[in-house]
């Protein structure tokens, strides 16, 4: 009977341990989104700041929101459909904070190291039961609903936009939306499996 070198056992059992650390690579990138994240917090002040100043008559402040949101033939004044569009352009870096909040938390707990929040009374609900495919069909939603913003934001500036333009963000949006229901189907599919084994 022969038996293994202690000595190779030894170097086994490091490259599996450097490979299982090498999952600590990944915490720039997600300290690199939380500086992204502060990004868009500067962009949502400025625009609503931009915003309430064109309420109380800045020209420039006025100027700077048509040109933000593209919209063209206005009289210069404030009117619902600028103040539509700009609100939605906030609802927009809000959607997307929160896709960067989904990303940076429920990434660093799936794949990085888990952060122990079970006690926490500000934990988030869906992170209780988060894993690999709950964090896909989640992104899969978000995106659908910043997609759908900005499908928005189009129609009612529809008037700047061309034909080609409205068919191609209409069809980007339709393809988004069959890919999340084939991310959520598939999930569907493999649940079962997956719970039958537990």
């Amino acid at each position: 009977m022969t038996h293994p070198d202690p000595t190779r056992a030894a170097r086994m059992r490091v490259l599996p341990r450097m490979i299982f650390m090498s999952r600590w690579l990944q915490l720039p990138l997600y300290l690199g989104l939380i500086l992204a994240q502060c990004v868009y917090v500067f962009h949502f002040w400025i625009e609503l700041t931009h915003l309430i100043e064109a309420a109380f008559g800045s020209q420039t402040a006025f100027e700077l929101l048509v040109t933000g949101v593209g919209y063209r033939g206005t009289t210069g004044v404030l009117n619902e459909t600028v103040i539509m569009l700009v609100v939605l352009g906030l609802i927009d870096v809000v959607m997307i904070s929160n896709l960067l909040i989904m990303v940076i938390v429920g990434g660093y707990e799936t794949f990085v190291s888990r952060m122990y929040l079970e006690d926490h009374p500000d934990q988030p609900e869906w992170l209780s039961h988060v894993n690999a495919s709950v964090l896909k069909v989640k992104l899969a939603t978000a995106i659908i609903g910043i997609s759908s913003i900005h499908l928005l934001k189009t129609f009612i500036n529809a008037e700047n936009y061309s034909d080609k333009a409205l068919i191609a963000q209409t069809g980007i949006h339709i393809t988004f939306l069959l890919s999340a229901m084939a991310i959520a189907f598939t999930d569907r599919l493999l649940s079962p499996a997956h719970d039958a084994k537990h």
